[in-house]
């Protein structure tokens, strides 16, 4: 089966997003689910406690950003061809493989079956279709870029790169297995915050490239994508990449100069992806601003998420800070400004931009709901943030002065705070799943005649 791509959305393309924005929205219900379990601590628990919701809440919103990111590669790669990609079976073995992981992850993580380590929950086994699902997209875009070898746009380094770790981090989160690293608890601990801040780095890698792509096709600023300035940001985003694990790790006796180069770095990921926004900004025409105009709200939303995220990250990393907010919500903090302020605004901006660019007029019919979107999850996840950090303040305030009891009792109306702003955040990105996955769904597609799944 042939797919003829013309200013039309793949059926690869369509299932990669929809299935991304499934994840997003189950993973949304079981983190609301687990926020309503410290205000109600019996809610579910015999059926569904919170130790079992969280893998499933952490793994499918990790898996959004994953799954949205390829889905819109799939949908580049054909723009900056020209031409029919090459080797689609491939890309078919990583949405297969990818997904399958997850529901048998999930699956087992409800009924309390769980193998692995923080944040990779899973029986080692799952890991395999996990490998499998990374080196056959490896494959598929390393196939489809030979044309563009000569003079590469940053993005396509940035992409690659996102991919070739991904494959390295998932193999060494699992280094576990071997006695050599459990025996030894630091080098276990060290090991393993190193493959999952690595990890975290290749997936933003695959986002930060998308943003780039959009900045350079929105703008129209195409000698940008090759201009000496990105690629020494492309160099220090890389460089980030390898040791901005090591603040995760200032509590272990590890070797001081990973800690101190950890420290100099960590920040530099989020100060590039700003500056590269905030020069776009600047230059970018007024016509391209307003034909984009839904696209480039949620770009500006990310800018605004980076700069806020930055100054929290500022702080967490001075090894002083860290050792009080370490393990409390600061931390969460951090991470959901940065999952949800940054990652999910430039993942909703890379496929709105994709219905405009395929039809603008039909997307425009969604734009009321879209717009409640965009400022009901950006409010409600301030609101989100800002209680989060109030409950770590209070959490390192009075930890060593008040029984466990006594402080959980305290934070009970933080904890309201988080589940009231948490349902408004879920209202708030239904208004863009919804919507988003009834685009996909009716996406314009042509299928030749030659209904041969051997040319997959």
């Amino acid at each position: 089966m042939r797919l003829i791509t013309e200013n039309k959305i793949s059926l690869l393309t369509s299932v990669s997003v929809i299935s991304a924005l499934l994840f997003l929205l189950i993973g949304l219900l079981a983190g609301l689910a687990s926020s309503l379990q410290y205000i109600f601590p019996d809610f579910l628990k015999s059926s569904l406690p919170f130790s079992h919701l969280r893998p499933i809440h952490t793994s499918l919103v990790i898996s959004w950003i994953v799954m949205a990111a390829c889905g819109g590669i799939y949908f580049y790669l054909r723009e900056i061809k020209g031409n029919e990609l090459k080797f689609q079976r491939f890309g078919w073995l990583q949405v297969i493989m990818f997904i399958t992981a997850n529901i048998i992850a999930c699956c087992a993580y409800a009924f309390g079956y769980f193998g692995g380590r923080e944040y990779l929950e899973f029986h080692p086994s799952i890991a395999i279709p996990l490998l499998v699902s990374w080196l056959a997209f490896g494959i598929f875009f390393v196939k489809n870029t030979a044309e563009v070898r000569k003079n590469p746009p940053v993005y396509i380094y940035m992409w690659i790169t996102g991919i070739v770790f991904f494959i390295l981090t998932l193999t060494e989160s699992q280094l576990w297995l071997f006695r050599h690293f459990s025996g030894n608890p630091v080098r276990d601990v060290t090991v393993q915050w190193k493959a999952l801040g690595m990890m975290v780095g290749s997936w933003n890698m695959l986002v930060y490239g998308t943003a780039f792509y959009l900045l350079v096709r929105i703008s129209g600023d195409e000698n940008s994508a090759r201009s000496g300035k990105s690629f020494f940001f492309y160099f220090l985003g890389f460089i980030n990449l390898l040791f901005n694990w090591g603040h995760h790790t200032y509590v272990v006796p590890a070797s001081p100069w990973i800690k101190n180069i950890a420290y100099i770095i960590s920040m530099t990921e989020l100060i590039i992806l700003f500056r590269i926004i905030w020069e776009w900004k600047q230059s970018l025409r007024e016509s391209a601003k307003h034909l984009h105009l839904m696209s480039y709200r949620f770009i500006m939303a990310a800018d605004v998420w980076i700069f806020i995220n930055l100054i929290l990250a500022i702080g967490i990393s001075v090894p002083w800070v860290n050792s009080f907010t370490h393990g409390t919500h600061i931390t969460v903090a951090h991470a959901m400004g940065a999952t949800i302020g940054i990652n999910c605004m430039i993942l909703f901006a890379s496929l709105i931009y994709i219905q405009e660019k395929v039809n603008s007029s039909v997307i425009s019919g969604k734009r009321k709901s879209l717009n409640a979107g965009f400022f009901v999850s950006n409010f409600s996840l301030f609101v989100f943030w800002m209680a989060l950090l109030a409950a770590g303040m209070q959490n390192i305030i009075n930890r060593n002065e008040m029984h466990f009891g006594l402080l959980k009792s305290l934070l009970l109306p933080y904890y309201k705070v988080l589940f009231f702003s948490g349902a408004m955040l879920f209202i708030g990105l239904l208004f863009l799943i919804l919507p988003l996955i009834s685009l996909y769904i009716q996406r314009k597609y042509q299928i030749s005649n030659n209904l041969s799944f051997s040319q997959l």
